[in-house]
């Protein structure tokens, strides 16, 4: 069970079956075929649409389309997350940042933050070489920053504390 939610406010149950879709327990009859890596073509009663996935955010649950040139954004509960809404504990998950760890072996290439600053959730605040990539590393929340524990041109290995918040 999933509780899909727009930016205006509407609200709609989904169910995913092994043979049907249920939207607000009602069977919801749909074609759908891929027209390209992010853009689908929908045909829903004897309505077309095309639809591009703008953005999917996988943390956040939030995913922002573009559906017959209209840009819509909806959020996605699943049912643990309504579980915690039921349990009244729904900010569980939005803990205090104590820290930025290396997701993964690699090379500082350039730090974008100092002690005292203030960043807010997104903000880029590190970047990282990995095999042959740069990976832009950014704040998993709001917080001021504490101490930075890497300097750039340092390697670092995975799961090593980069960035210490207050």
């Amino acid at each position: 069970m999933l509780q899909v939610k727009t930016g205006n406010g509407k609200t709609w149950q989904v169910d995913i079956q092994k043979d049907t879709i249920l939207l607000n327990n009602s069977p919801f009859d749909w074609d759908i075929s891929p027209i390209g890596p992010q853009t689908f073509h929908i045909i829903k009663g004897a309505r077309s649409f095309t639809a591009e996935v703008v953005s999917a955010n996988y943390q956040d649950k939030t995913f922002t389309f573009k559906i017959n040139g209209a840009v819509q954004t909806v959020s996605v509960k699943d049912r643990f997350d309504l579980l915690l809404d039921q349990l009244g504990m729904s900010n569980a998950n939005s803990h205090k940042v104590n820290d930025v760890k290396a997701p993964m072996p690699g090379l500082i290439l350039e730090v974008k933050v100092q002690p005292g600053q203030e960043v807010k959730k997104g903000d880029p605040i590190m970047i990282l070489e990995a095999m042959k990539m740069e990976n832009i590393l950014k704040s998993p929340g709001d917080g001021v920053v504490k101490e930075v524990k890497v300097q750039v041109r340092q390697n670092v290995e995975k799961n090593q504390v980069l960035i210490l918040f207050q």
